[in-house]
């Protein structure tokens, strides 16, 4: 069957549909909406497309996405330095943020354990958390990677790591859905996994 679409509107429904969870009708809608828009709109999206990486950075203390280096998490004097949760990335340190029921700081991972695709231990920024331990500090680490298999195997490394420095180590509870994603799950459901965070045993 044809496609009846003028090409520049194709090629910009398939580069739409690389997006997570835009498929075809979702991504034609929001091209012809681009192409409906007064030109301001889109130059301004454009603009801020080209720019995210450029004006993106890794903050130097956790790992976050930030502006600014260090984050502003990490800035913050009213956030405990005492407690530090751990989650795999960005997006999931967000969907903790915004349940505004933790008051510590983090580190990002960067990522799983994931043999099948050629991840190991060495791939994350396990050593950059420990770095942190020694130097002094921290009572309590928060392991909140995702509850599924890959999420599992990276608590247990992690935990295993830890322990070698008599940090107590405690788990997101079990609100969160097995093989869940925290970047996808409800506020509420996030916050009282927090609040019912079990301890750790490797």
């Amino acid at each position: 069957m044809s496609d009846a679409r003028p090409e520049p509107i194709q090629r910009l429904v398939k580069a739409l549909r690389r997006l997570p969870g835009i498929g075809e009708k979702t991504a034609t809608r929001l091209a012809y909406f681009l192409l409906a828009a007064p030109e301001a709109v889109a130059g301004e999206l454009g603009q801020a497309i080209l720019r995210l990486r450029a004006d993106i950075l890794l903050c130097e203390e956790c790992f976050n996405l930030t502006a600014r280096s260090p984050c502003e998490i990490c800035r913050d004097s009213a956030r405990s330095t005492r407690i530090v949760c751990v989650v795999e990335e960005p997006a999931d340190l967000a969907s903790i943020e915004s349940t505004g029921g933790f008051r510590g700081r983090y580190h990002v991972l960067g990522g799983t354990i994931a043999p099948l695709d050629g991840v190991g231990p060495e791939s994350l920024r396990v050593d950059a958390l420990l770095s942190r331990i020694e130097r002094g500090g921290i009572d309590e680490v928060i392991l909140a990677t995702n509850p599924n298999p890959e999420g599992e195997a990276t608590a247990l490394y992690v935990a295993e790591r830890v322990a070698q420095y008599g940090v107590p180590v405690t788990r997101i509870g079990y609100g969160m859905p097995i093989g869940g994603d925290l970047e996808y799950v409800d506020p509420i459901t996030v916050r009282k996994s927090l609040e019912n965070r079990r301890s750790y045993h490797s």
